[in-house]
């Protein structure tokens, strides 16, 4: 299977049509998300009460954090190949609903492959990781577990504790922040052609890999953009989420505190709902144009649609 290089404006044309994303089936795009949002913070908060539970066993919270992690990683990498699915049903015109999200559970071959897609990925962020710190980050880790444990200390003091009189910032972190979005921002093209092909294209793990590679070296320009505009439009999200939550706070909270928290839940869930909706979106549209020959349906690029 081959890729295609698209121009640089297809980054904008990704972010429209994954803002446009639900308007053939709302109900599953949406249900879908949701179903995903509420999954996947499960190993979350599962980890959170087994660490109180074992509180008094640091070597039972660190096989607690490993287990719910590796739990977390082969969940998720299940339910973006169900998402996917749904989308492109969703797109396509074809009848899907929300719980089509797991079907991927039940099937053996695709959820073999998504999950070792995954672990894949996972292994090479952390050797990314490992390598870019030794190259540039002098000390880098020395410093983050002295903000680690301090910080830990602090919370197992009930917040009675002294602030950590930590170091200076380690020499390199700048370097280490360039090079690691860069190579984040490269990634994110890699993981979204490589999860498309595995859940959509019948790819195996190690071809949608190399399908991810190509596709991403082909599109470098257009992930820049896409990049770009995301972040841009999450400072814009965020603000505007943060204004209207002070409002209900200020408003509500003369009232009631219990009130404020009651109309403060859902607008921060459905913040989370929408950046779902249009990460994964995304991705669909960036697989679809990059791996396919099949045209946008129904709605152009370059038309916004809100």
């Amino acid at each position: 299977m081959t890729t295609r290089a698209v121009g640089p404006g297809r980054g904008w044309g990704w972010l429209q049509q994954a803002i446009n994303l639900g308007r053939n089936n709302p109900k599953a795009i949406f249900g879908a998300t949701a179903l995903m949002a509420v999954v996947a913070l499960i190993p979350s908060v599962l980890q959170i009460v087994l660490q109180y539970v074992f509180k008094e066993s640091p070597s039972a919270i660190v096989a607690v954090m490993a287990i719910t992690t590796v739990v977390s990683m082969v969940v998720t990498a299940l339910l973006i190949g169900g998402l996917l699915r749904v989308i492109h049903a969703a797109e396509n015109g074809q009848p899907t609903h929300a719980t089509a999200i797991f079907d991927t559970f039940r099937e053996s071959q695709v959820r073999g492959r998504l999950i070792g897609f995954g672990v894949l990925m996972m292994v090479i962020y952390l050797g990314v990781f490992v390598a870019v710190i030794s190259l540039f980050g002098k000390d880098f880790m020395r410093w983050y577990w002295e903000l680690i444990t301090s910080a830990q200390a602090m919370q197992a003091a009930g917040g009675t504790a002294p602030p950590p009189n930590l170091a200076e910032m380690p020499e390199g972190l700048g370097r280490i922040m360039s090079v690691g979005s860069l190579f984040a921002m490269f990634m994110g093209g890699v993981y979204a052609v490589g999860f498309g092909q595995v859940a959509l294209g019948g790819r195996r793990v190690g071809e949608a890999f190399v399908d991810g590679l190509r596709g991403a070296i082909k599109n470098v320009l257009p992930i820049i953009v896409l990049a770009v505009l995301s972040v841009l439009g999450m400072l814009v999200l965020t603000l505007g989420v943060v204004l209207v939550a002070g409002i209900i706070t200020l408003i509500a909270g003369m009232i009631s505190k219990v009130l404020a928290l009651v109309l403060l839940v859902p607008i921060y869930f459905g913040m989370i709902l929408l950046i779902y909706v249009v990460m994964f979106g995304v991705m669909y549209f960036m697989w679809r144009d990059i791996c396919t020959d099949a045209p946008p349906p129904l709605a152009r690029a370059d038309q916004l649609e809100l």
